[in-house]
């Protein structure tokens, strides 16, 4: 069979098995998804040899630092995605929870139910704890689940797969719940984005050039993310040990992530004391840093910040740095050059906090906490699936709930319409 006609028929089987897996019971699940955590844990070894692979290929090939550090799969990698595993079966099933109910003046008691979506293509780079989780919220959320990796992970995501399909085989569980397209090509991406009749949602995760490429091909509907330009933003109020603690996570744990720090706005009233402290933080890690005329009279032999630089997703240890007079010019300019990810503000200041909260609309803001919390794990999802920065039907990480749906459920007793 030709790569049409496989991708079709992976297709074809995931619609099959999403309609029994709609209806599930949570323990069957929960019982797979634990025996998938303690099989990848006993396939250590295979997994690690299987992304060695992939990672000597990359750097053969030229890859980037950021994309090989996001290929790279070690021990903490498994026992992470084992413990993602374990946190998705513990979590509460959203299929069939009614979540509101109201009786109409008829007698009629009608309701909402939270259904799966059906069947998700997940489309990914570099990544290969993707797989995992996207299959853990997948299975969870009573969905079958079509995986297409990049070519940079082939190894890795199938020696993954394969370890989920083999649990599920053994399993009351549809064994075509989770499948991996096995090709390369581009053509398989191609195939996969034109069969709407069969797929129900697009989640593609990755640089902006795939998001982008995903979004004019699909006939489906695509969860959008083109890129992470995340701020921290120091009120004058802010204390400064905490705010070059944050300052140094955000941007220095793990660079190359879309949650990572891009952005510093500085309140001038603070930004004399706090920008040598944070300065010397950050270069000591190795941040380049670019600023504005007023940071440059601050922090003398840094480079100058461009207007390029406000809008950059870096991804790197770079950082550009912004004095602004006051809290409406750094909501402004986030407005501006944003990408509707993650900002966070640093401040004692209440009000200062609740404003901030309330008038930066992207899809996470946080106060006095680091940008990288803006991840489903860390905000108790038990993994993420993607983080969505379009406003339908999801904003922010997807986790489980946000991979259902809702359908109208009526109690009568005998009515008909008049």
């Amino acid at each position: 069979m030709d790569i049409q006609g496989t991708v079709k028929k992976i297709a074809e089987d995931a619609l099959t098995a999403s309609r029994p897996l709609s209806h599930i019971p949570a323990n069957a699940k929960n019982a797979a998804l634990l025996r998938m955590a303690d099989e990848l844990i006993g396939h250590r070894d295979f997994i690690l040899s299987e992304n060695s692979r992939d990672v000597t290929g990359a750097r053969e090939k030229g890859l980037s630092a950021a994309m090989i550090d996001r290929l790279t799969v070690k021990d903490a990698t498994i026992e992470a995605m084992a413990q993602g595993l374990r946190e998705v079966a513990a979590l509460p099933d959203p299929v069939g929870k009614v979540t509101s109910m109201w009786r109409r003046p008829n007698g009629l008691l009608v309701g909402r139910m939270r259904i799966p979506l059906g069947v998700i293509g997940i489309i990914y780079e570099s990544r290969p704890n993707v797989t995992v989780d996207a299959s853990a919220l997948c299975l969870k959320s009573g969905n079958a689940v079509i995986l297409r990796g990049g070519s940079e992970a082939i190894h890795s995501n199938l020696a993954i797969a394969s370890v989920l399909e083999d649990v599920l085989r053994e399993s009351p569980l549809p064994d075509k719940a989770i499948q991996v397209i096995p090709f390369t090509d581009r053509e398989a991406v191609s195939t996969m984005l034109q069969l709407d009749e069969h797929i129900d949602l697009i989640i593609p995760r990755g640089g902006e050039e795939l998001i982008r490429a995903v979004v004019a091909q699909s006939k489906i509907p695509v969860i959008k993310h083109y890129k992470g330009v995340c701020h921290v933003f120091v009120d004058a109020a802010a204390d400064i040990d905490m705010a070059v603690n944050i300052c140094d996570n955000a941007k220095v744990q793990r660079p190359g992530v879309c949650n990572a720090l891009e952005t510093l706005l500085v309140h001038s009233d603070i930004a004399p004391a706090f920008l040598p402290k944070a300065a010397e933080r950050l270069q000591k890690a190795g941040v380049l840093l670019k600023g504005c005329e007023k940071t440059r009279k601050i922090l003398k032999n840094i480079d100058a910040a461009t207007e390029e630089d406000w809008y950059a997703e870096y991804l790197d240890l770079i950082l550009a740095v912004r004095v602004v007079p006051s809290i409406d010019e750094a909501i402004a300019h986030i407005e501006k050059y944003g990408s509707l990810h993650t900002e966070s503000i640093i401040t004692k200041d209440y009000a200062n906090s609740q404003r901030f909260l309330n008038e930066v609309n992207s899809s996470t803001v946080l106060v006095n906490a680091s940008t990288r919390f803006s991840d489903g794990f860390e905000l108790g999802l038990g993994a993420e699936i993607g983080i969505s920065t379009t406003k339908l039907h999801a904003f922010g990480p997807m986790g489980l709930e946000e991979l259902t749906t809702s359908k109208f459920i009526i109690y009568g007793d005998g009515q008909v319409r008049a």
